[in-house]
């Protein structure tokens, strides 16, 4: 696998990811409640908490934290099937 490949594959992956959260967020807040609102809206929320130093003229915040829902998984998966059928 080359290394343009890899940056491709995980280029990919995080926008899959990112963009799969977005729709899945606009779908899950127009659906009516129910099974199909819960499956859309819920997520889960994986990553270090922030943590803010502060100093009298500069403060740094750092964290980090990943929003995993229905639709992100499901279009990670539908990458990682198109790499593998048009890469490999």
């Amino acid at each position: 696998m080359k290394k343009r490949e890899v940056v491709f594959l995980v280029t990919a992956l995080v926008l899959g990811a990112v963009i799969g959260g977005v729709v899945g967020d606009i779908i899950g807040t127009y659906l009516p409640p129910g099974a199909a609102k819960t499956l859309f809206s819920k997520s889960i929320q994986i990553g270090l908490d922030t943590t803010r130093l502060d100093f009298y003229a500069i403060s740094f915040t750092i964290g980090l934290m990943v929003r995993i829902n229905f639709v992100s998984v499901l279009t990670v998966i539908l990458v990682i099937a198109y790499f593998r059928w048009w890469y490999l």
